[in-house]
């Protein structure tokens, strides 16, 4: 990876962290209601995988993406304004935090229902593959989706009709407050994965270089050989599951241990090693990053909220 990929990378990661606190400050002032899943912690794996794709390809993720939504090209402003439940946001004030959508950028949710994602992108793919257009398509999941049979059934089809998907799924041990083990008899997920004949890897989800080098290597396998791929993105979130979760199933001993871990700051290292990373150029593409939030909050703030007249439009019975 070249340096002006390292320095968008490394500034991609750190313009979702940047949303993610943002939109925490402001959940606690009530500018933000509702339920708010961070993704602060992992990072890597959107920002790895996403960077890998085009404005053409299709992305469909979970209620935890707001990352997801702004590396694919959705604007902070949109985001910032969905969140508040304004008109101005990428879904009209519809969705907030768990439903941002755009058909402009590709991006399909943000889908609320635990594995409801994985069936769409399933779907997706295959319209691509009958219209014979050249656009990928990638699903992000946590680990507690694969407990769902809609996960099992799209697996399944996916690998039946050699339907060219990325299924990725975020690993972060916890289904909610329910840790794997807990959950699932079979917790070694690249293995739940070869059972469908499909091709799968383990990939260390708090190392950006990592992400990125298995996600080419999928994206070479799925364009050869028109069949999907299955990654398991290993990582944490340094957050609760959401705003509202007291988070008393998991040690603080063990939530530190991992944030030693932060992909942000192991790639600054790296950078840094390699002399191509001063305090100066943070310092700058923080101030931009602080600048572009500002603006997005701003929006957020004045956008208007919808017209009464109009909550009736889109509604069907």
């Amino acid at each position: 990876m070249d340096t002006a990929m390292q320095m968008k990378i490394l500034k991609d990661m750190r313009r979702v962290r940047k949303m993610e606190d943002v939109c925490a400050e402001l959940y606690t002032k009530e500018k933000i209601r509702g339920f708010l899943h961070l993704y602060i912690g992992e990072e890597a794996v959107a920002t790895g995988v996403i960077n890998m794709l085009s404005p053409k390809d299709n992305v469909v993720a979970t209620y935890r993406e707001h990352g997801h939504a702004l590396l694919k090209g959705v604007s902070s402003k949109a985001i910032m304004a969905e969140m508040f439940g304004k008109v101005g946001g990428c879904s009209k004030g519809r969705g907030g935090s768990m439903h941002l959508y755009s058909l402009e950028h590709r991006f399909f949710g943000g889908c609320a229902i635990v594995a409801a994602g994985i069936p769409h992108a399933v779907g997706l793919a295959m319209a691509a593959q009958r219209l014979n257009e050249d656009r990928q398509t990638v699903c992000f999941f946590g680990e507690g989706a694969m407990a769902e049979g809609a996960f099992h059934e799209a697996m399944n089809m996916a690998s039946l009709w050699h339907i060219p998907v990325l299924f990725c799924c975020e690993n972060n041990l916890y289904a909610m407050g329910t840790a794997l083990v807990r959950s699932q008899a079979q917790t070694d997920l690249v293995k739940k994965a070869k059972v469908y004949a499909m091709e799968a890897e383990r990939v260390d989800g708090m190392n950006v270089f990592d992400v990125i080098e298995k996600t080419k290597m999928a994206q070479d396998y799925i364009q050869r050989e028109k069949k999907p791929f299955f990654l398991e993105f290993q990582t944490y979130r340094f957050k609760p599951h959401s705003m509202f979760d007291p988070e008393k199933y998991r040690d603080k001993e063990e939530v530190e241990k991992w944030k030693e871990r932060c992909p942000i700051a192991f790639l600054e290292k790296k950078m840094r090693e390699q002399k191509i990373l001063s305090n100066e150029q943070l310092k700058l593409m923080d101030a931009e990053i602080e600048q572009e939030m500002k603006d997005a909050v701003l929006f957020a703030e004045q956008s208007a909220l919808e017209d009464i007249a109009d909550l009736a439009k889109d509604v069907f019975a």
